[in-house]
């Protein structure tokens, strides 16, 4: 008898369908499993082992054989434990093999028979609601699961309680979909004294999902900045939540099931390896740009960062995902991120001060900001110099403007952007490109002069110059303006990257 239940393998944020058939034989007794499986898939043998021993189980002393197909996919994680242990109990008459049929199983198993929770049980679940299946799964992910309207969720803690639920001798409780957490804003922008033109050039990254570099010395607030982002940007949509939700899941960092509305806000340290920036290692996992997708990445002291780190931002960057190569697999995963980045104007940070900076300036800050290639700086819209704060600007009294003034105008100028690029596949001036650029930041007759004035000047590439406009955009929008004058490409140039200061 050979017995079927259906499981996934996850391939980036794709769930594919896989076959867990169990065959069992005479012959001389023998447990085998086939079908490309890794190390922790290969070890499932000895947790179902266990957990059927712990429920008073043994297995027939015959030839068993588990193929997981289709054979010539890798599959990788210890999610396939359950669908393993259903497989072989429904060969075994234990399990009603009809029954199983209708669901797709995902869990991994400890050696006392608990269901114990495993990544990726939201694309799991997708998958189960795109099969017209239910999903059976552990349940503490039970609320996590039922984010994917529509699917029968079977939650179950242990294998006993899962197959008498099956039986009917027993219900397992449906679970409650998981809650939905209120954002958390961080630091507010009245906390940040002086530092006006910074402020402004952080709204308008907000308003319009734009780049931004800040170079300044330290102590001068960057990096409070930064932190202040999360604060005036808006909510994620629910079919954004979800998004985010699918790489924070096939991550495993989706506790609870609890979805946040909030946009993710990543700062890795600037020793991360290439590996952890874009995604990768054995299992190819998302790395910090995928964490970040729909929401900010921090990169703090962007020249310490290694150098062909920085540059696998590049295609990120520019396409909005990331695909990652390997010899056992090829993934992409999303990465439509906003980048922020914040350095020094040179090592010892203080260009420019004759009583602090060090006797190799100006020549200390070409080596230092020559770190950061020429390509990568071209993909960051907004650069601005952040100036130091003296203790008397620090004694002044708090702004009258904070996160919520300033969130307010970022709101109305994305609602704008909404409305103008439905159906566009745009989801914010960042991303306006060929007609859509075309048809929506083309500016006035003076303002056009301007910019083929400041692009001769400045020799701005293809890119920078499609950046300005988008900058531009996004100018004319938190003013109300419907077509982008001369004042909006006239501030959007001075956004532009300046060579560093002697």
């Amino acid at each position: 008898m050979v017995a079927l239940v259906s499981t996934v393998a996850y391939l980036g944020l794709d769930a594919r369908a896989v076959e867990v058939q169990c065959q069992i034989a005479p012959g001389m007794p023998a447990f085998a499993l086939v079908g490309l499986p890794d190390k922790a898939v290969g070890e499932s043998r000895q947790r179902v082992h266990a957990a059927l021993a712990a429920m008073g189980l043994s297995l027939p002393p015959k030839r068993i054989t588990i193929n997981l197909s289709p054979a010539d996919l890798p599959k990788e994680g210890s999610h396939y434990d359950l669908p393993i242990a259903l497989a072989l109990l429904a060969a075994m008459g234990v399990a009603d093999a009809e029954l199983l049929a209708d669901y797709v199983a995902v869990g991994e198993l400890a050696l006392d028979g608990r269901i114990i929770s495993s990544p990726g049980v939201l694309l799991a679940a997708l998958h189960a609601s795109a099969s017209e299946k239910g999903l059976i799964c552990p349940a503490a992910q039970g609320s996590e699961a039922r984010w994917a309207s529509g699917v029968p969720v079977v939650a179950a803690p242990d294998l006993v309680s899962l197959l008498n639920h099956l039986k009917g001798t027993q219900v397992l409780p449906l679970p409650a979909p998981g809650e939905a957490e209120p954002p958390g804003r961080g630091p507010d922008l009245a906390q940040v004294k002086g530092q006006e033109v910074a402020r402004r050039a952080l709204e308008i990254a907000a308003a319009g999902g734009h780049n931004l570099l800040m170079i300044g010395p330290p102590g001068a607030g960057k990096s409070l900045l930064a932190s202040c982002l999360p604060g005036v940007l808006p909510e994620l949509t629910p079919a954004e939540a979800l998004e985010v939700s699918m790489v924070a899941s096939v991550a495993g960092t989706l506790e609870d099931g609890r979805i946040s509305r909030a946009r993710p806000f990543r700062a890795p340290h600037h020793s991360a390896s290439m590996a952890a920036l874009t995604g990768g290692g054995f299992k190819v996992r998302p790395g910090e740009v995928s964490l970040a997708h729909l929401g900010v990445l921090f990169l703090d002291e962007l020249p310490e960062f290694q150098r062909a780190v920085l540059d696998s931002l590049r295609q990120p960057l520019e396409t909005g995902e990331v695909s990652v190569a390997r010899a056992n697999a090829h993934v992409t995963y999303p990465a439509r991120v906003q980048l922020v980045a914040a350095m020094n104007p040179c090592r010892c940070g203080h260009l420019g001060d004759p009583a602090l900076g060090c006797s190799r300036a100006p020549r200390c800050a070409a080596d230092y900001q020559g770190k950061v290639s020429g390509p990568l700086l071209d993909r960051i819209d907004l650069h601005v110099e952040v100036d130091p704060v003296s203790a008397a600007d620090l004694a002044l009294p708090a702004p009258a403007e904070g996160s919520a003034q300033v969130a307010a105008r970022v709101a109305a100028a994305r609602a704008i952007q909404t409305a103008r690029l439905a159906g566009s596949g745009a989801r914010t001036n960042a991303e306006l490109d060929g007609e859509a650029l075309a048809a929506h930041a083309t500016p006035d007759e003076a303002g056009r002069k301007l910019l083929m004035q400041a692009a001769e000047a400045m020799r701005l590439s293809a890119r920078g110059y499609t950046r300005m406009l988008r900058v531009a955009r996004t100018i004319a929008d938190l003013a109300g303006a419907g077509t982008i004058g001369r004042i909006h490409i006239a501030e959007a140039l001075s956004y532009r990257r300046q060579p560093p200061r002697a």
